[in-house]
């Protein structure tokens, strides 16, 4: 009998990192088609989340929102 997974353990199973090895048996036709299923499958995710996916890559990013009050800099020495 195995012991009980720690509340640790269970609200820290998602973080674990995995590797996903890509055959190189691979029919053209099969590595397109795996292509096509993740463009498919990003486009889907991206559509319903959209709105929360822009704004946490902002923050990743470290970009800003330009605003009408932001004056961009006119003065080229040219």
């Amino acid at each position: 009998m195995s012991e009980p997974q720690t509340l640790h353990a269970r609200n820290t199973a998602h973080l674990r990192s995995m590797s996903i090895e890509i055959p190189d048996t691979w029919a053209p036709e099969q590595a397109l088609a795996v292509f096509e299923l993740l463009d498919e499958l990003r486009e889907k995710v991206f559509a319903f989340y959209c709105f929360p996916i822009q704004d946490l890559l902002q923050v990743q990013q470290g970009s800003f929102q330009f605003e009408e009050t932001d004056t961009p800099q006119t003065d080229h020495p040219f």
